[in-house]
């Protein structure tokens, strides 16, 4: 019969002793356990048994409890019970009932791409009713072993490519279960300068800050580039850091593996002596464990930075100073934490030729970048193309929704000239599909006499031989798909988005 659980799980002074039970993953996803077998994972026994413990055999000793009176009526001291220490049953708080519930509905919404196992997601529960019961068992017994993740490359707006590390369904389940037990071990220490991938905190507030700091003078910043962060991570140095909080060997011991699982690059597997492949729900987290000794080591020189996940800035207010800076704090991340920082990308510039997460600095205004701005339109082209054969409807759809993502993030810029040229540019590029969309002249001329257009126009363009760009800019195509029309048939407006972004309380 397979061991239930470690030795370090028994009743210790002060805890009752608890029964140890089977929680197969269909009663943590379903949630059909009765409260009677429910007990060890919501952290309470189902009975207590008072001759349970250390200290069982009566008469044999006084009990060591917190009540123990002294003859003068007051607490000892030196008998009161040390009180246990919730890090030494991690394992059972990842492994409980809440907290697996509360991972899988995470990793379902995710609805992230199967890993080298090749499973669905939707395909993971019929698969959890037979085997989580074993699997459970042999986390517990330390046997078991994560598949390696698979590896794909995302092409980036630059150029080249990212890696990207997919793990199994299961693999994402359980990491997810351990991200949100050490995360509110970990958060609360965190600094107050670091913003990613922390509840409550966003790329905007590690924006806002800066641009805060540049308000009150230090208009200089180090912007320092750690090549190739998560690939080039020291396993060793990163659990050090672990270990300080987490005192369960047994969660160091799965993490580890996770961290030396492999990936399969093109069908062969490969081996993962550095790293944390980025995909994985705990990989942020452990980002922000490593990063976190930077953030001490730049808050203990009094310095003003602002952190998300590898990418930081530090502001100060001299050009020498940000060179003395940069100086030492590439020797700190490369002989205390063993992280590369890119020469060639790293400088120290004045605040207004730097970009940050997607910004930049105007004196202490806040616009986006020429990138983002770059990838927008290059996206916004494809959603557009006049060769995509999809329905108008599907095409809205998709465009609306990307929009409306890209101006949930950049829409915190304070710059409005380029505003009403981007709507231009849209309705244009709708009004092209359109007339692509229609292709015989008869079709484009009855479709826009339709819409209003008066006849003779309609003709001289719809005879027209000049492409579906140039003709989307005439005035034809511009009384029949007027403003209003597109409008309605599903075509968001920047210019709304961002009133409603900045003027929340005149926005209509």
């Amino acid at each position: 019969m397979p061991r239930q659980c470690s030795e370090r799980s028994r009743s210790y002074p002060g805890r009752p002793a608890r029964q140890a039970v089977q929680l197969t993953l269909d009663s943590v996803l379903h949630g059909n356990m009765g409260d009677d077998r429910a007990g060890v994972s919501r952290g309470h026994s189902s009975s207590i048994l008072r001759d349970e413990g250390p200290n069982s055999e009566k008469g044999k000793g006084p009990a060591s409890s917190a009540t123990a009176m002294n003859p003068s009526g007051g607490a000892d001291d030196r008998r009161v019970a040390v009180k246990p220490d919730p890090n030494e049953h991690l394992l059972e708080q990842i492994l409980s009932r809440p907290n697996m519930l509360k991972a899988w509905e995470r990793v379902k919404a995710n609805k992230g791409a199967p890993g080298i196992d090749k499973m669905p997601i939707n395909d993971f529960m019929a698969f959890a009713r037979e085997h989580w019961e074993e699997i459970r068992s042999s986390i517990f017994a330390g046997t078991y072993q994560p598949l390696p993740v698979k590896r794909v490359e995302i092409p980036k707006a630059t150029g080249g490519t990212r890696p990207l590390g997919i793990p199994t369904v299961l693999d994402r389940l359980i990491q997810q279960a351990i991200a949100q037990i050490l995360l509110p071990i970990f958060d609360p220490g965190f600094s107050d300068s670091s913003f990613g991938f922390r509840p409550g905190r966003s790329a905007h507030d590690a924006v806002y800050q800066t641009r805060e700091q540049i308000r009150k003078g230090f208009r200089m910043a180090v912007d320092a580039d750690l090549s190739k962060f998560f690939d080039t991570v020291e396993h060793d140095v990163l659990m050090c850091r672990v270990s300080r909080k987490v005192r369960d060997k047994r969660v160091l011991k799965l993490i580890g593996k996770y961290l030396r699982a492999g990936v399969v690059v093109n069908g062969r597997l490969e081996a993962t002596r550095k790293g944390v492949p980025q995909g994985g729900p705990l990989s942020p987290l452990l980002a922000n464990i490593l990063l976190d000794d930077l953030d001490k080591e730049l808050e203990r020189r009094g310095h003003r930075f602002a952190r998300y996940a590898d990418d930081f800035v530090i502001m100060v207010k001299s050009r020498r100073a940000g060179e003395r800076v940069m100086a030492s704090i590439t020797r700190f991340l490369e002989n205390r934490l063993r992280l590369k920082v890119n020469q060639e990308k790293s400088k120290v510039a004045s605040t207004n030729e730097i970009t940050f997460l997607g910004f930049t600095f105007k004196g202490s205004r806040i616009r986006w970048s020429d990138k983002a701005f770059a990838n927008f339109k290059r996206r916004v082209k494809e959603l557009t193309g006049r060769s995509w054969g999809v329905s108008m409807g599907y095409r809205y759809a998709k465009l609306a929704e990307y929009v409306r993502g890209w101006m949930g993030y950049v829409g915190m810029s304070e710059y409005y000239r380029p505003i009403p040229e981007i709507d231009h540019w849209l309705r244009r590029r709708m009004r092209m599909c359109y007339w692509k969309q229609w292709r015989y002249c008869r079709t484009k001329v009855r479709e826009l006499t339709k819409l209003g257009t008066h006849l003779r126009t309609a003709i001289s363009v719809g005879l027209s031989r000049k492409g579906p760009w140039r003709l989307s800019r005439t005035l034809a195509t511009q009384t029949g798909m007027t403003n209003q029309w597109l409008k309605a048939q599903g075509l968001l407006s920047v210019k709304d988005l961002w009133v409603k972004i900045h003027y929340p309380a005149t926005a209509r």
